[in-house]
Parts: C-alpha cells; structure tokens; sequence
C-alpha cells in the first residue's frame, strides 16, 4: 500500500537539510518542485480533505481521507505527543527572566538551547532503529518549528517547518497515511498547545506579521484544518465563531475555536478592529468556502512569499530538485 511507497529505500543517504532560496529569483525553482510534487485532486472523497493535503508541495499526500474517520492509535503518534510532552514540561523548568523589556523573554534562548542539544535523542525516540540516520536530518525541522532563538519570535515559517518534520516522518514510513486524523487532531493540536504556552510564557513577536491584516499574528493552518473540520456541521456556521458564547462552549471540540480563542485572550479590544481579516471571513456562508479561501489565502501568503519560505531548508527527504517520476 502507500505506506510501502512512501518509505524510502533502506539505502538513502540522509543529509541536513539546508537553505535554498536566497534570492527572490530562486522562488521559481521552489515553485517548480512544490507544483510537480503535489496533486491537487479533488476527488468525491478528496472532497473536504484535501485542504489537508494541498498546503503542503509533499510528494506524500497523508491525509486523505474524509475527517470523520476514527481516530487510530499508534505507538508513533504517542510517542510524538509524548516528545512534545516534553518540550512543555521544560517550558515549566525554564520561567521567563526579569527583563526590561516587554517582548521577548531572553528566557526562551535557554529553553531552545535545551532543544538544539536534545532534538536528534527526541527524535530518536519515534523512529525505529533501521532509520537511526534519518534522524539529524528530521531533527532540523523540529528544531526549526518553534521560532527563532536569536529575533525570539514565531511565525508561519516556523509553522510550515512542523509540518514538514512530520512529512518527513510519513517519507521515512513512521506514520501513516490512516494516521492522518492523529497527526492533525493529536500531534498537530499537541504543537499548537506548546506553541501557544511558549509564545505567551516567553512573550515572543509574531515573525512577518502583517498586523492587523494578516490572518493571524502566529498560525495559520490550524485554521484550513480547523474549517475543513467544521465543513457539514449541523449547527455551527462560520458567523457564530465571532460569538463568544459559542467560542466559550465548543473550543475544546474544535480547532478553529480554539485558534478563535487564544486569539481573543492574546488581544484586547473588539474583534473586528484586532483582527479584520477573520472578522471578515466570519460574513462568508459556508465552511467549504472559508476553507478554499484558506487554502488560496495560505498558498499566497506564505508558500509564495519569498520573506517566509527563504528560511525553509531542504534535504534528501525534502528535496528542492523537482521531481521525476
């Protein structure tokens, strides 16, 4: 099946991934790979979940099938949660530091230098030991996911660096392809658990944010993911997420909820004002149509600026060569 396909052979020759992109005219030869790797087929199925898959150039196209399939358990998928389990509890060890400045607390260096030291060992832990030297190379992009140490910030960079640590993950053949609702609903909202109480406890800056323009100050696919979760729901509209009562009752069940209310505990003032952009979305009439939006919105603002995919890094399981089949 697609997992057999999706694991590479045995003899590949790993390597730390690096920058690619250094001018604006190298953006046409990412443009080239992210096309000819990724199928965009909507199919009947496809239907409400490829926005999961079209994000993302990966020739790996996991998850695809309809998100109301049943969660599967999976040693991988536990071990993921329990990796980022542990990033958290040193978010506890490591308290921000009396600074003279508001934004970011110097505090998150020491917390990420723990991570640069520890990321291949945590990595280590997921995947089997026939693929032990795929592990610095997908330890990159873990280390790559949580902001940036020096400019202490975080943004869809970052963002798009988790996402390809578990592509990576799915190439090598540690997850699969029926873990796709796992890796969203349980790793990915894992991360963004983690990624939430780090930019709050170590008050970093939103990395290229648009103010208030952009979608978001920090993510942005929890919100693709968390409409293409919404599309078909009997009762809960794109308007009621601007209502805080049904924010306040349905966040836990929902990751657009959730996003909806981190949002509001992060700002103050109305909603229409700190964040225009959803604000606006709010007045659009179906979830599938948000979610298209999304994907459109998402695949212009950042896979196709230069400012936020400069800084990805591309190895052997993620390579910028396009791809020939």
């Amino acid at each position: 099946g697609a997992s057999e396909e999706a694991a590479p052979p045995l003899q590949q020759s790993f390597m730390i991934p690096k920058k690619e992109i250094n001018m604006v005219s190298d953006m046409g030869k990412w443009k080239r790979s992210q096309k000819l790797t990724c199928e965009y087929k909507v199919s009947e199925v496809g239907e409400r979940l490829d926005p999961l898959v079209s994000p993302f150039f990966f020739t790996v196209s996991f998850l695809h099938s309809a998100v109301k399939s049943e969660l599967r358990e999976g040693e991988p998928i536990e071990k993921l949660v329990a990796l980022l389990n542990t990033l958290d509890r040193w978010i506890d060890e490591t308290p921000p530091v009396d600074q003279p400045s508001r934004f970011g607390n110097k505090a998150f260096r020491t917390w990420y230098s723990k991570l640069d030291q520890e990321a291949e060992k945590l990595v280590a832990t997921v995947i089997p030991k026939h693929l032990a030297d795929a592990a610095p190379e997908v330890a990159l992009y873990l280390k790559e996911s949580v902001g940036n140490s020096t400019r202490i910030d975080y943004g869809t960079g970052h963002e798009a660096a988790f996402a390809a640590f578990l592509c990576c993950l799915c190439k090598i053949g540690v997850l699969r392809v029926d873990d796709q609702m796992a890796i969203v609903f349980k790793v990915f909202n894992r991360y963004l658990e983690v990624m939430r109480k780090l930019q709050k406890t170590y008050r970093m800056e939103p990395a290229g944010s648009q103010g208030v323009w952009g979608l978001d100050d920090f993510q942005f696919l929890p919100f693709i993911w968390g409409s293409s979760q919404l599309i078909d729901h009997p009762n809960l509209e794109p308007r009621h997420f601007v209502d805080e009562k049904v924010v306040n009752e349905n966040h836990k069940d929902f990751m657009f909820l959730e996003c909806i209310l981190f949002i509001t505990e992060m700002k103050t003032g109305p909603f229409a004002e700190h964040s225009n952009q959803l604000w606006n979305i709010s007045a659009v009439p179906s979830w599938s149509k948000v979610n298209q939006g999304l994907i459109r919105m998402y695949k212009a603002e950042c896979l196709e600026k230069f400012p936020v995919i400069q800084h990805f890094k591309f190895g052997s399981l993620l390579p910028i060569q396009p791809v020939t089949s």
